[in-house]
């Protein structure tokens, strides 16, 4: 039919066939079973049709199909009409009566035809014409292609009938071949009955699809139905047929056992029925099916099953040893003087008899044939392969008495090949020994060039006796370390185990490893870093075995082709002599004196019996060790998490020789720094440390200190070694000097300025202090820094009581330890004999806890005014208060800082009364705000700068005010800043009424009044205020009536509104505001409350608590 549509309608016709099973009912009152049906599609040919006699079932056509999608009635006369009947006519000639024709309809193809008949006209042509009493023979198959419900429908009956049809064609032949067969059978007692007739229908039971090597052995096959095999020839076959059937079962292990009675089987026969074979002949044959069956059940099963049941394919590898023995001694292989020339025609003889290897194994490297043809080619050939079978044989499955066997007689082989020194034979050792674990000492497997490393092995030997062993040997492959600089001590011990212990899967596999196999990959990291700052810059992996991989492979034959085993040469080499491995566990040790630094990679264990080397190939996973040469360092840390300076702190010296042997006299030469004290003890003592960190010696350390120079000699000490000793270090205490800042009681700092200093509040002022040292040896000089804090943080605050002053010092305690403070002080450092400290602390001493303040306060007196500027240090002694009496004397901890212009010029006092005719204030009610700012004293320099005006009568100067509230208490109602002339005379006073609302009801404190200096714009000295103290600033003018008031909100208001007029006075010079040194301004309202009722009418009460 239509081979296009077939195409585009199989991808679906194949998933959907088997879906939907079919209950098969079959004859001779067998059960019914439910079936999936899965079908082969073959393209129709006329050579495909069973000929005359043909019994197979396998390529047995049980249904023909015809597909077309015609719809028009002139192409189905003209072309498909004439095609059915040359089609039908060719079925009919071979008798085949299973037919079925699908008719496809398209309805976009229809649409495209004019002269369309009724939907059903060319089916019922097709049944008229094919299916005049078989209508069921053709159906239709409407839009296959489509997703819809119609066509689904469509294919659900299509593939109903399909099924059916196919069911019933494969029954009836199926009953038809049965039949055949048993006729032969009974046909059995007459003459001229032939039982290859018979047995060419008979296998055909246990067909599954699978064979050993292909589908069917059809050699054997055609000389069965020639009535030309040979009894071996109908015993393979059979066997390879069973072998299908068990593979395909998954039941590998009866492969091996009746592999086993087969060949014992067949060889009982043939000397039964006297079986003329060549000599030699039926051992080949053994041995060849041996292998067979091995290869195969591994190749095809996984390991699982293949371990489970290892006894029975162990007793293939036993008979495939005895029938290899056989063919040695027939062929002149064991003796003592090699094959003679008779010997070798025989071998020639039974190579030839071999035939030519088949091509499906043609191109396996390990194939029976070329095993077979490679051990009898020569006696070092044999010997391998025969010594490779007897280890393969001696398995723990067997008795012991079977096992002794095998091994004596690999012990026998080595005791008389002793003469042949040069002859060497390689095996694998997974069948003589198993490398069980490895343990390293040093456990990090890191030793220094001159070291000693010991390998302690652990060797499971697999031999039922006591075996000799001549020498056990580790290869050992050394890399050189180009990166060296990291190939430290410490860098190894954070990159290496720490147990040292490596242990070793246990050996999978019975079977030899594939001479194609690759070994396993042996990687290790690889981490590039900088020799200036130790910074990693690239980092991989790398393969240590790669000269393995990437081997050539030459062009040779089977027979030259290199063995999968060899012993590997090199100059590193762990050897241990006369070992005799006992049944089980036995440990073997290796002692190495290290030499070249780098990395050793322990390649390939192996031990010899007289000419027998046992090897293993790989030792997986990698086992390393590093040998490393280091540089004398010198390394300098505090024992503690940080230095405090002023009081004793010890730090630890850590001298690491390296290939650096310390000699009696060398010492390190120490660059003494004035603001740091090395102590001496006569106690110090420094100790020797081996690198595993053993302690070795011991002795005190010589201290001499000169002006310049503190010299501390060192111990002798090999290299290698480590020396540790400490020391106590001073750091005098210092604090960085204030400037004239000061802090004022009742004038807060910003707010931002107040973050900065809670965020540094805890941090300590650090000092460092170099310290250069000479290494005996080096040439260079090594700079230490060492890095102290000050464990204290010192303010000062300058505190007013009208024009009495009061300076206190608050020292702050930022380390985890706990001071005794003594002997405070503030000096004058100027010496004013006019000014006096008196102090007001009665405690002597005082105990200051860690994060803790301690406060002391000193009242300033003077007779002189105005009193001079203040430059004090405050001193004050300390020492740690947990511990007992020190031996050294502490210095003191000192601070200094300088007041100016301290003394008081301006008082201010404020005042809020209620309205008139009230008692007290009410929230939401106007209260009157009276600012009284009374000037205390005359004319002095101080005041003599661009704010000052002089008059016929007095000096004056420009003051601004502000009312701030910044609790949100109080509205200010109307002004709340103001430029005045102030007078400049003693008790001159200048008040400002001005109205303000409470807003919460109960004590609250007064809003705040804050006093700058109005400086002209050509003012040199004057400096800007924070923009949250002068916001309105930039919208002041020069006012030429110095006594007017300016008012802030109306200020405010031609700023904001008037832009036209802003702009156009934007290039004019505007006023500064400068802010009154410390202590000058006195605000004796700060502190005070009122008292503030809430209105009758309120319905929410809300109180403020302050």
């Amino acid at each position: 039919g239509d081979q296009n549509l077939f195409t585009s309608i199989y991808p679906t016709l194949s998933q959907q066939l088997p879906r939907e099973p079919m209950e098969w009912r079959r004859s001779y009152g067998r059960a019914p079973k439910m079936i999936h049906l899965e079908s082969n599609f073959v393209q129709f040919k006329e050579e495909l049709l069973p000929k005359e006699g043909n019994k197979a079932l396998l390529t047995f056509p049980f249904l023909h199909i015809y597909w077309t999608e015609c719809c028009d009635t002139e192409v189905y006369k003209a072309t498909v009409k004439d095609d059915l009947t040359k089609w039908q006519n060719v079925l009919k000639a071979h008798s085949s009566v299973d037919w079925l024709i699908v008719v496809v309809e398209n309805d976009a193809k229809k649409k495209n035809k004019t002269n369309i008949l009724p939907r059903t006209s060319i089916v019922d042509k097709i049944r008229n014409d094919f299916c005049n009493k078989q209508s069921d023979r053709c159906v239709v198959l409407s839009d296959p292609l489509k997703d819809s419900s119609r066509t689904q429908e469509s294919w659900n009956a299509f593939l109903t009938k399909l099924r059916t049809l196919l069911l019933m064609s494969f029954t009836k032949n199926l009953g038809k071949f049965e039949d055949d067969m048993r006729t032969l059978r009974e046909k059995r007692t007459e003459p001229g009955w032939s039982f290859c007739e018979y047995f060419m229908v008979q296998p055909v039971k246990s067909w599954n699809g699978l064979v050993l090597r292909k589908p069917i052995d059809m050699e054997k096959r055609e000389l069965i139905q020639r009535q030309e095999a040979t009894l071996l020839d109908l015993r393979s076959y059979l066997f390879s047929r069973q072998c299908t059937l068990l593979l395909f079962l998954q039941r590998p292990w009866e492969v091996a056992q009746r592999a086993l009675e087969l060949l014992h089987s067949c060889v009982q026969e043939l000397k039964l029925l006297e079986v003329s074979v060549p000599p030699g002949a039926l051992d080949c044959w053994v041995f060849l099916s041996c292998l067979e069956v091995l290869q195969r059940i591994e190749g095809c099963c996984d390991r699982a099953q293949i371990d489970s049941n290892i006894a029975h394919m162990v007793g293939l590898w036993s008979y495939a040893m005895e029938k290899l023995k056989s063919l040695g001694y027939l062929c002149g292989l064991v003796s003592e003087k090699g094959p003679n020339s008779e010997d070798l025609n025989r071998t020639v003889d039974l190579l030839a008899g071999l035939g030519a290897e088949r091509p499906e194994t043609a191109n396996t490297a390990q194939s029976p044939y070329k095993k077979l043809q490679e051990a009898l080619s020569s006696v070092e050939a044999f010997e391998k392969h025969y010594l490779t079978s007897s280890l393969l044989a001696s398995d723990h499955h067997l008795t012991e008495e079977e096992r002794k066997y095998f091994c004596q007689e690999i012990l026998s082989y080595a005791s008389q090949q002793e003469e042949n020194p040069g002859h060497k034979v390689v095996l694998p050792m997974h069948s003589f020994a198993r490398l069980k674990d490895l343990h390293f000492d040093p456990p990090n497997a890191v030793v220094h060039a001159g070291g000693v490393l010991t390998v302690e092995i652990t060797v499971c030997s697999q031999m039922p006796i006591p075996v000799h062993v001549d020498q056990i040997a580790v290869n050992v492959h050394f890399s050189i370390e180009k990166n060296n600089y990291r190939k430290t001590a410490e860098w190894l011990t954070k990159h290496k185990t720490s147990n040292g212990i490596i242990t070793f899967p246990a050996e999978a596999s019975l079977f030899p490893a594939s001479q194609n196999s690759l070994p396993a990959l042996e990687l290790s990291e690889m981490l590039e870093r900088s020799p200036s700052d130790n910074s990693l810059h690239t980092t991989g992996i790398i393969c240590r075995n790669v000269h393995m991989l990437l081997r050539r492979q030459e062009s040779v034959s089977s027979l030259e082709a290199p063995s999968g085993l060899a012993l590997e040469d090199g100059a590193h080499v762990l050897k241990c002599s006369s070992v005799t491995l006992q049944p089980g566990a036995n440990k073997i040790e290796f002692r190495t004196q290290a030499k070249e630094p780098g990395t050793y990679t322990l390649r390939q264990l192996r031990a010899s019996v007289g000419p027998v080397w046992f090897v293993l190939a790989h030792i997986h996973p990698v086992v390393q060790y590093d040998v490393y040469s280091q540089e004398p360092q010198l390394h300098v840390e505090p024992l503690a998490d940080s230095l405090l300076a002023g009081i004793p702190q010890k730090v630890k010296f850590t001298v690491t020789t390296g290939h650096y042997a310390v000699k009696n006299g060398d010492s390190l030469q120490l660059s003494n720094v004035e603001a740091m004290l090395i102590l001496c003890q006569a106690e110090n003592r420094a100790v020797v440390y081996s690198n595993s960190r053993e302690e070795c010696s011991s002795a005190l350390l010589r201290i001499q200190s000169s002006d310049k120079v503190t010299s501390i000699s060192l111990p002798t000490a090999p290299a290698y070694h480590v020396i540790e000793f400490e020391l106590e270090v001073l750091s005098l205490p210092s604090a960085p000097a204030s400037g004239g800042d000061t802090s004022i009681l009742g004038t807060p700092e910003p707010h931002r300025k107040q973050k900065d200093m809670q965020r540094t509040d805890h941090c300590m002022v650090t000092t460092d202090h170099k310290v250069s040292i000479d290494c005996p040896w080096s040439i260079y000089s090594t700079v230490i820094a060492l890095t102290f804090s000050v464990p204290f943080r010192t303010t000062h605050t300058l505190l007013s009581a009208g024009t009495r002053k009061y300076v206190q010092v608050r020292v702050q305690n930022l380390s985890e330890l706990d001071f005794e403070l003594s002997d405070s002080k503030l000096e004058d450092m100027g010496h004013a004999a006019d000014l006096r400290l008196t102090p007001l602390n009665t405690q002597s001493q005082q105990l200051i806890h860690s994060k803790q303040s301690v406060f002391f306060v000193w009242e300033l007196t003077w007779t002189q005014e105005p009193p001079p500027p203040l430059h004090c240090r405050f001193s004050v002694g300390f020492s740690p208060a947990s511990e007992e009496q020190l031996t050294v004397s502490l210095k003191p901890y000192t601070y200094e800082f300088q007041v100016e212009n301290f003394f008081t010029l301006y008082s201010v006092r404020a005042e809020i009364l209620p309205a008139a005719g009230a008692e007290y204030c009410r929230t939401g009610s106007l209260c009157s705000l009276e600012v009284s700012i009374t000037r205390l004293t005359d004319l002095l320099d101080v005041d003599k700068d661009e704010a000052l005006v002089e008059s016929e009568e007095y000096f004056s100067t420009k003051l601004m005010y502000e009312v701030v509230d910044n609790s949100s208490n109080w509205a200010v109602c109307g002004k709340s800043c103001g430029v005045i002339s102030m007078p400049v005379a003693a008790q001159a006073t200048h008040r400002v009424h001005m109205e303000v609302m409470p807003l919460f009801a109960g004590y609250l404190p007064l809003p705040d009044v804050r006093l700058f200096k109005y400086l002209p714009h050509h003012s040199a000295h004057a400096s800007q205020l924070d923009a949250d103290s002068w916001i309105e600033n930039d919208s002041l003018s020069v006012d030429k009536h110095l006594d007017d008031q300016l008012d802030c909100r109306s200020v405010r208001s031609r700023g904001s509104t008037h832009s036209a007029s802003s702009s156009e006075h934007k290039g004019l010079p505007m006023p500064r505001l400068q802010a009154l040194p410390a202590g000058q301004v006195f605000n004796s309202s700060t502190g005070m409350q009122i008292l503030v009722i809430p209105s009758q009418d309120d319905h929410v009460l809300e109180v403020s608590v302050t």
